[in-house]
């Protein structure tokens, strides 16, 4: 019997730096076709730029049912730091969550984001600038997936787009 090699063998690409993370994560989005799920310690400048910005807004607006769910350790800086980040929000409410972990999922140090249950994005630790960038792993995306929605439980929505007052 001979076997036929799949269309696409599983890869990864080394990461060094902010730069080739952030980069790395703007191809991950730009990619997606209905799923983004990003899990980090903070949110970072990046999630202001304009093309992030657009990345985001074009994957939202393809279908009303593709999702972005958006776990965080920290989520003080949001509002100050990502207008962009929060017009989205306020844009796509039915389709974006930001979520703050609750105590017990604190302990949870590498930042990932998968796109599409087939590709991912990995730092080791959020203080490393080490990571690296994979599609076609499907044991190892399927672990991040598990370890995402384990921490997605554990968290709460922190931040929406609607201000109420008193």
């Amino acid at each position: 019997m001979e076997l036929v090699p799949p269309e696409r063998m599983p890869g990864e690409r080394k990461l060094k730096g902010n730069a080739a993370y952030e980069e790395a994560l703007d191809e991950l989005i730009a990619n997606a076709t209905h799923t983004v799920r990003i899990f980090d310690r903070r949110i970072t400048a990046a999630f202001n730029t304009p093309q992030r910005f657009d990345l985001l807004r074009r994957l939202l607006l393809a279908k009303r049912t593709n999702r972005v769910c958006i776990v965080l350790h920290e989520t003080g800086n949001i509002v100050r730091d990502c207008p962009r980040l929060m017009l989205l929000l306020k844009q796509f409410s039915h389709s974006m969550a930001i979520h703050r972990t609750q105590p017990v999922a604190r302990q949870v140090y590498d930042p990932f984001s998968i796109a599409d249950d087939i590709r991912f994005v990995h730092r080791f630790h959020y203080n490393d600038v080490r990571g690296a960038a994979t599609i076609g792993d499907v044991a190892a995306t399927y672990s991040l997936l598990k370890r995402f929605d384990e921490i997605w439980q554990a968290s709460a929505p922190a931040v929406t787009a609607s201000k109420t007052g008193l």
